[in-house]
């Protein structure tokens, strides 16, 4: 076997980062409902964690390069959508960031509180079009079919669960809960997708 065969060390897992970036945010919530720290010192808190991103892309990128087994398939049409998601993220952490820390210090007008709560949205937007794209991009019909099945798990758990909470909610069985959740429940539902893809393909899909 030749050198140029071997495989290169991929070193950590994208999980692993990702894991530290949500335990960074743990430690920073704890803070914030403790009131241990000042507003200004919260802010640039959650603002520290965002540089976890890169490191997630660059550890998925390797591993995808070493040709290991992962979340994340091999391509290009995968990296570009990791990157693009890694983006999307980020802005939206510092958009609703940046919302939460103006509305609680200042008081603000009603077109700047507008203009500043619908930037975590189209940020959101900004992953949905993400994932848009890795479906027309990637060139693997097995690949493509794992995503769009994912992406139906994700669609059906989401819509059927406001359909539920709703009437529940005309009932007055139920808390209020603001729409943006269900948004949060289609991501909830493209990981359970990835898991019956595995369980049944053997390959995740996307995630």
């Amino acid at each position: 076997m030749t050198q140029g065969n071997e495989r290169k060390p991929a070193g950590r897992s994208p999980f692993f980062y990702a894991g530290l970036m949500l335990a960074a945010y743990g430690v920073v919530a704890a803070l914030a409902i403790t009131d241990s720290v000042s507003q200004t010192a919260l802010f640039v808190l959650m603002l520290l964690p965002f540089g976890l991103v890169f490191m997630i892309i660059n550890a998925a990128n390797r591993r995808a390069d070493a040709g290991l087994e992962t979340c994340i398939a091999k391509g290009d049409a995968q990296r570009r959508y990791v990157r693009r998601v890694a983006i999307f993220s980020a802005l939206y952490l510092v958009a609703l960031a940046v919302l939460t820390y103006l509305s609680k210090n200042y008081e603000l007008s009603e077109v700047l509180r507008f203009s500043l709560a619908l930037l975590p949205g189209l940020a959101v937007l900004g992953i949905f079009w993400a994932i848009g794209r890795l479906i027309v991009e990637e060139q693997d019909e097995f690949m493509r079919m794992l995503i769009v099945r994912q992406s139906l798990i994700a669609t059906g758990l989401a819509l059927g669960a406001a359909s539920v909470w709703g009437f529940l909610e005309s009932a007055e069985v139920a808390p209020h809960l603001d729409a943006y959740w269900w948004a949060i429940v289609w991501f909830f539902g493209l990981g359970i997708g990835a898991i019956a893809n595995r369980i049944q393909y053997g390959a995740w899909g996307a995630v």
